[in-house]
């Protein structure tokens, strides 16, 4: 299996380290010279990966090319570029749908959609797929885990909670900067939260068939400091903001 990927950012090395640790039947990955820092990067580290002439030469080279550029620059670059009829296009593009996609690329092919996330390197990532391609989610699966959406509604519900990202480092920094400001150093009490967080998402992996209002209930006492902070939490609007950003979210993904 031959892959290629146009756009050589953090997802693209992400992925590409991630097969290389655990992939054994890819025999070339040819990436694309832009970002040069990373594609070299990539390169020097695995022995299968070279770096492409340039975009066309990264298509041409691939059984399966992965769309990694950003979507500001999606049109020109796809357009630009002449894909094989029947080739398998996977694409990483935020808020581009495969109808456009489709008429940018001018000839048939099979295009999937997928949201690989930067943990996918260390085989611990979730990555949602649209339409559903097993062969797309057989790649992915070995990342840690691909899930298939049935629908487009379901992929866009998908993208809008990895938008959450950034609020659960908010989240931590909020606390750290709290726990710094009654008198603990910054270091000591970063150190001790990603601790904690750390032991919670084990505890979430180890409990998949719990749902999260009963691991919830689970680490509250009744009448006990986490009841508290969850039950002020929410009186506060705590949930009814997450629940409005996602709104949000969800509704500039499928307006897009």
């Amino acid at each position: 299996m031959k892959l290629g990927f146009v756009g050589t950012g953090a997802i693209t090395e992400a992925v590409v380290t991630g097969l290389m640790k655990s992939r054994t039947n890819i025999s070339a990955v040819t990436v694309s010279p832009r970002s040069a820092h990373v594609a070299s990067r990539l390169a020097g580290k695995f022995p299968l990966v070279r770096v492409g002439v340039d975009n066309q030469d990264v298509v041409d080279s691939a059984d399966i090319v992965f769309l990694a550029v950003r979507p500001q620059i999606a049109e020109e670059v796809v357009k630009s570029l002449r894909f094989r009829e029947q080739q398998q296009v996977v694409s990483f593009i935020a808020a581009v749908q495969i109808e456009a996609l489709a008429g940018w690329i001018g000839v048939p092919v099979t295009i999937t959609r997928t949201i690989p996330l930067p943990f996918v390197a260390e085989l611990r990532g979730v990555t949602a797929i649209y339409p559903p391609n097993e062969q797309v989610a057989g790649l992915f699966s070995s990342l840690g885990t691909a899930v298939q959406a049935e629908n487009l509604k379901q992929y866009d519900l998908f993208g809008a909670a990895s938008a959450l990202m950034a609020t659960y480092f908010g989240l931590l920094e909020t606390s750290a900067r709290w726990l710094e400001a009654e008198g603990m150093s910054y270091d000591q009490a970063s150190a001790y939260l990603k601790g904690l967080f750390g032991g919670l998402s084990h505890v979430t992996d180890a409990s998949k068939e719990q749902s999260f209002e009963a691991m919830a209930s689970e680490f509250s006492t009744k009448g006990g400091l986490n009841e508290q902070v969850l039950t002020e939490f929410t009186g506060n609007g705590g949930t009814k903001a997450l629940t409005l950003a996602l709104e949000s979210v969800l509704k500039r993904i499928e307006q897009s």
